[in-house]
């Protein structure tokens, strides 16, 4: 609807100018991405244009993955490729966190708060981090289903900037798979290699390299966010645990024994 709007408060004002300036980046740098314009900013608040959509669903899935791959793409084209995913970036002098230090401080988070079972555990899944170091980089921006409004017409719609960092290509689309899972239940593995062949081509429109990310590897980036996802179970959705939702018939780590 005309002239409706959307505010959003935030806990602090460093959290708020943070979601504005990852806005602002993703606008430049992530062009395919369709995020509502910000019509307003002041302490601790932030106002967007409406946008009109519902959530994702599993039959979205696959047009996600592909409208993921090419906002991958331009955002590597366009700044990312310089990237490393063990360091901070800094791009248009804002900073975007590096991708495997803030997992590992996180992982290791989840050990203490008993979301893995053994030290062996979190050593299983660091080594699936620590596995990425030299990966292409391109961004995370926790694409969940509430993060997605599938709109009568045109792209998805992303909402809520509050978090980006540095990520290999697949991991956000590693996201969706499990929040969607945790959501709805098993999603067909035929769906989920129908959706990382989607993605895969839309990454590699300018450049085949970017269209490297395996099944095995998508699943590994899965097995990390059911870890990292795991102490938001029975909030936004999430009725189920990834270890009872994870396609058993997919190549799966033992992150979580």
């Amino acid at each position: 609807m005309t002239g409706r709007i959307f505010t959003k408060a935030y806990a602090t004002e460093a959290k708020r100018v943070a979601a504005q300036r990852n806005h602002e980046w993703l606008r430049r740098h992530a062009k395919p991405m369709a995020l509502p314009p910000i019509t307003g900013s002041r302490a601790r608040e932030l106002t967007f244009a409406w946008a009109d959509g519902r959530h994702a669903e599993p039959r979205d899935l696959e047009r996600v993955a592909r409208h993921l791959g090419l906002c991958h793409e331009a955002a590597w084209r366009s700044s990312l490729r310089r990237a490393r995913l063990t360091t901070a970036y800094v791009s248009d002098g804002h900073v975007i966190a590096g991708f495997v230090a803030p997992r590992a401080a996180a992982l290791h988070q989840r050990l203490r708060a008993g979301y893995m079972a053994s030290a062996r555990a979190l050593d299983a899944a660091l080594t699936l981090l620590h596995r990425t170091a030299d990966r292409p980089a391109t961004f995370y921006k926790d694409t969940n289903p509430r993060n997605i409004l599938i709109a009568p017409s045109g792209p998805p719609v992303t909402v809520d900037t509050d978090d980006l960092t540095l990520a290999p290509f697949g991991y956000d689309l590693a996201k969706l798979v499990v929040t969607l899972s945790m959501t709805y239940g098993p999603l067909p593995v035929a769906l989920i290699e129908q959706a990382l062949t989607a993605y895969n081509s839309a990454a590699a429109t300018h450049h085949p390299q970017l269209s490297q990310t395996t099944l095995t590897q998508l699943m590994e980036y899965a097995e990390l966010h059911g870890i990292l996802t795991a102490p938001y179970l029975g909030r936004g959705g999430y009725r189920w645990p990834w270890t009872r939702v994870h396609p058993t018939s997919t190549p799966r780590s033992r992150t979580c024994t």
